[in-house]
């Protein structure tokens, strides 16, 4: 059975190897991780088997863009794919009391990593709302031709009665 939970600093290690198990996903250094599981903690969940982290996705709210959660990372260990684990986790973190006032779920994703587009599409589709695309950051002016263009994908507005009943909680 998974049980979803907010970080810890001692999850540092098994996060960073689950990253590592998930291409195409950027390997974060462990320091940054540990960040993660510290100062961001309420904007990320882990979702743990048998004590075993299964899946994690980290996040924040931008300060820039107050009504927007930004999903940073999804990985998910292969012997819980299929499970829609990646959309349960996400839409548990929109309920957290930390995304209160949230409207909007921006991310961005390189054009190749069709598994993450397939769950944002899903994601909007299921909460009736739109996803917007555009260029975040740029294969050359922002990477120096060093790491595909990521794509940001905007979804909202979200729909958080719906996801409210989908979690059995309205």
């Amino acid at each position: 059975m998974l049980h979803f939970r907010r970080p810890v600093a001692t999850d540092g290690p098994a996060i960073t190897a689950l990253i590592a198990a998930c291409p195409p996903l950027d390997r974060n250094s462990a320091y940054c991780n540990l960040i993660q599981c510290t100062h961001f903690a309420d904007h990320c969940v882990v979702a743990e088997r048998n004590g075993r982290v299964a899946g994690w996705v980290s996040g924040h709210r931008p300060p820039s863009d107050p009504d927007a959660f930004f999903v940073w990372q999804v990985a998910v260990a292969a012997e819980a794919r299929g499970q829609r684990l990646a959309r349960r986790m996400i839409d548990t973190l929109l309920m957290h009391p930390a995304q209160r006032g949230v409207t909007h779920l921006i991310t961005t994703v390189t054009d190749d990593n069709a598994a993450s587009w397939a769950l944002f599409h899903s994601l909007a589709r299921d909460h009736g709302a739109d996803l917007e695309r555009s260029v975040a950051f740029d294969r050359e002016a922002h990477f120096a031709g060093a790491h595909a263009t990521e794509f940001q994908a905007r979804i909202g507005p979200l729909n958080k009665d719906k996801m409210q009943e989908e979690q059995g909680l309205s």
